[in-house]
């Protein structure tokens, strides 16, 4: 479209489209196609006109193209000023002669259309869980406006346009929604829409909607947390949409069973005993049976091991005060010392709560009131990880030494 600033000065206010002629007899010529919608059989256009660059009054002559005598012959009306316009017109083709004390300055034509509102209709086509097909019909009611070659009267043909836009409330995925009239989408919406067809015509407009319910699903949870040493509690909260039957596999081949139920409470908890990496993977089902899954990021349960310190300094500092072995996905501890004598001044052994709640020799002598004496000491430590290693060898038997 070429701009009206730049190519004329006839306008038409109040025309929704403006297009411009393609004469056979004179291509370089563009006059405009004014284009207004008459959706009430009742509407006329205006055209105003003006010379620009200039000052001062002109005469305005307007003018109606004539089938019968193939000009534009039939008198409007006649008007002085710096501008003019005439209304109430009807469809045809018009030209403003101007003039100065009988001097042509210019003339203007113009040609005024009155489309009619374009067919818009919108439907849901199919849905199923995984898509939703849209249906539309988008027509023009007037299919071509006709005008005049000014120099030989032959009728010239302007093609009635037509534009569509699918569009939602709230938005959603609509491929390509100004291409099909008949789009499909397989991102359909998880939430209840309002989807719209939008029909432009050169001259007017049109619109259908409808209301859609969403049977779709989504399966979505978070996690928490995604690592730390055996056993490691690991709980899940769901953030699915619409899952009737959840099935929850945790990924473990420990023969732990898998949940196939009806969730009461948002979240769940599962615990990991074996070292080693982990996914997700949930499954829902809605009341429909519709399907959608998804698998987590990998959950990290951390190996097994176990370090020795070989000093500690129980004078109540709040420093290195105790004697703890530093470990991580252990299942069973014990621990025994002993004085280079082979007295036995303190001992350990647990497992779950118990060796969760050990924190070590605080260095008395058997758990009781009496301070052992700095110097030396031999220990003999044994344990067994959540991963089957054992900790049983020479490694873990040593010297310590404490310090006051």
């Amino acid at each position: 479209m070429m701009p009206v600033s730049l190519l004329a000065q006839l306008s038409a206010p109040g025309a929704k489209t403006v297009r411009y002629t393609s004469y056979p007899s004179s291509p370089a010529v563009k006059d405009p196609l004014f284009f207004y919608c008459n959706a009430t059989g009742t509407e006329t256009a205006t055209l105003a006109a003006q010379r620009p660059g200039a000052s001062g009054n002109y005469n305005y002559s307007w003018y109606k193209w004539d089938d019968g005598t193939g000009n534009f012959s039939i008198f409007i009306t006649s008007q002085t000023g710096a501008s003019s316009s005439v209304s109430g017109l009807s469809q045809g083709g018009y030209r403003v002669v101007i003039d100065s004390s009988g001097i042509n300055i210019k003339n203007l034509t113009g040609w005024v259309f009155f489309d009619t509102p374009p067919v818009a209709e919108a439907s849901l086509l199919q849905q199923l869980c995984n898509r939703v097909a849209l249906s539309g019909k988008a027509e023009a009611t007037t299919a071509n406006f006709y005008y005049r070659d000014p120099v030989s009267a032959a009728p010239v043909t302007q093609k009635n346009l037509i534009s569509f836009l699918w569009s939602s409330t709230p938005s959603s995925v609509i491929p390509y929604p100004d291409v099909n009239i008949n789009p499909i989408t397989y991102t359909p919406p998880l939430e209840d829409v309002t989807y719209k067809l939008q029909v432009n015509s050169l001259g007017c407009s049109n619109s259908e909607s409808f209301f859609y319910e969403s049977i779709h699903v989504n399966a979505d949870f978070s996690l928490d947390p995604n690592q730390g040493e055996a056993p490691l509690k690991v709980t899940f909260t769901d953030k699915s949409i619409r899952g009737e039957i959840y099935t929850w596999d945790f990924g473990d081949e420990s023969g732990k069973p898998l949940i196939d139920t009806v969730p009461i409470e948002d979240t769940i908890s599962y615990t990991y005993y074996k070292p080693g990496e982990y996914t997700v993977l949930l499954t829902i089902e809605s009341n429909l049976h519709c399907i959608d899954s998804l698998r987590s990021e990998i959950i990290t349960v951390t190996p097994s091991s176990l370090d020795i310190p070989n000093v500690f300094s129980p004078d109540g500092d709040g420093y290195n005060d105790r004697f703890r072995i530093e470990s991580k996905s252990l299942r069973y501890v014990s621990m025994e010392i002993f004085s280079q004598s082979g007295l036995k001044v303190y001992g350990f052994s647990g497992e779950g709560e118990r060796l969760r709640e050990w924190d070590g020799w605080d260095g008395k002598i058997n758990n009781s009131s009496t301070e052992a004496r700095p110097g030396v000491y031999f220990y003999i430590i044994r344990a067994y990880g959540w991963d089957d290693v054992k900790y049983d060898s020479k490694t873990y038997r040593g010297f310590l030494y404490l310090y006051r």
